[in-house]
């Protein structure tokens, strides 16, 4: 017997958190998003937003380092992430929670909600 499948998709809410040109490339930033502390990374000219919160022992990300090979180093016991896909290098295991990010006439937004997928 086949069953219709109804599949509700709650529309995105994203919040303008700074002008497209605030980040250089290589730099993150920590915005206030909702109810997270989003860390925004800006990367080969591209955005990823994050859960700027190490998922290890609660430390701001954004207190860590950025470095030239695109790693995210957490301060407190300097775990890895790629901060281009959030996952962990260090421990392997796991993974930044990834927000959706878009980028309009010259402001960057990031979705007030982690991707659900993560």
């Amino acid at each position: 017997m086949n069953v219709p499948v109804k599949i509700f998709m709650a529309a995105i809410n994203y919040i303008d958190v700074c002008g497209e040109d605030d980040l250089w490339d290589g730099e993150m930033e920590a915005f206030d998003v909702g109810d997270y502390e989003v860390l925004l990374v800006k990367l080969n000219g591209k955005y990823h937003a994050y859960n700027g919160i190490c998922p290890h022992q609660s430390t701001s990300l954004v207190e860590g380092e950025l470095t030239e090979d695109g790693i995210i180093i957490c301060k407190a016991h300097e775990w890895h992430f790629s901060a281009e896909s959030g996952k962990g290098i260090n421990p392997a295991n796991e993974c930044l929670q990834i927000f959706p990010v878009k980028v309009e006439g010259g402001r960057v937004f990031v979705g007030s909600e982690p991707d659900s997928k993560d």
